[in-house]
């Protein structure tokens, strides 16, 4: 498989895990979004820590990017708390999931269907916060979406992004699974270096999408090349070690908070 077809191939796997139930895909309830209105709202970058609230600015009204966050459960919290939300997604199936909840519950959200890396579609200085998940493991390259993310923000916009600690693939699935934490890998890791091997060979057959490793200079020192301040910083793990043995031994992903600086900064 070659580079220029992992953002089909993986728009299809998110589409079917949308089919399939996935914890990423099922949409907030009704109480959810009744809190929200309420300004009482919880949504997370990483798996299980709850955005700091000070890390947010005030919603009302705040022109917002979720980039490639749809699934039916950050946009619509958003929106509810007062935020003039955007959604862009590679998936038509997980953007669903937003338009659902905004049916249901009578919420605007703007759909857009793209690549996380290419927001030509948006012009420059568009928007005042983009909150990003844990999603950047599904494109080969990120640096562009870090400087796409510059570009849209307004100056003294803000940048909450969550990402997987790279440490993760340095060992395959299986043996990790078993707890054998036995180094196979080295960073940056690419599903598409892997495509001859049992663990790679067995995503395909399940239609589970093609992962990245980037390295934290790419994640982080990515950021700051692009121009942002980082303000603040977090880790967090998978809290059930049963299911992930790493997880009994360290935080294996990370959450940001930057700021696209309104005036000169001195390097």
């Amino acid at each position: 498989m070659r580079i220029n077809d992992v953002l089909n191939y993986n728009r299809e796997s998110w589409d079917k895990a949308v089919q399939d139930g996935n914890r990423w895909t099922q949409p907030v309830d009704s109480d959810v979004i009744a809190r929200a209105k309420n300004g009482e709202f919880s949504i997370v970058l990483t798996p299980t820590i709850p955005v700091p609230t000070k890390w947010f600015p005030p919603l009302d009204g705040t022109s917002t990017l979720c980039l490639a966050s749809a699934g039916g459960q950050q946009a619509p919290v958003l929106a509810a708390a007062g935020a003039d939300v955007t959604v862009l997604d590679n998936s038509p199936n997980q953007l669903g999931q937003d338009q659902l909840v905004a049916e249901r519950e009578g919420l605007e959200i703007k759909l857009v269907q793209g690549n996380m890396a290419d927001l030509s579609c948006f012009r420059s200085e568009s928007f005042d916060l983009v909150f990003h998940p844990c999603s950047n493991v599904f494109t080969p390259n990120i640096l562009p979406v870090w400087k796409e993310c510059y570009r849209v923000l307004r100056k003294g916009g803000i940048l909450l992004a969550g990402f997987t600690n790279p440490v993760r693939y340095l060992f395959d699935d299986e043996r990790k699974e078993n707890g054998n934490l036995e180094v196979r890998y080295s960073l940056p890791y690419s599903d598409l270096d892997h495509q001859d091997e049992a663990h790679v060979e067995a995503l395909i057959r399940s239609g589970s999408p093609l992962e990245f490793g980037h390295t934290l200079d790419d994640q982080i020192g990515g950021q700051l090349e692009a121009g942002f301040m980082l303000t603040g910083f977090y880790e967090d793990r998978y809290d059930d070690s049963d299911s992930d043995p790493l997880s009994r031994f360290m935080n294996t992903f990370i959450a940001t908070r930057a700021i696209k600086p309104s005036g000169f900064v001195a390097a």
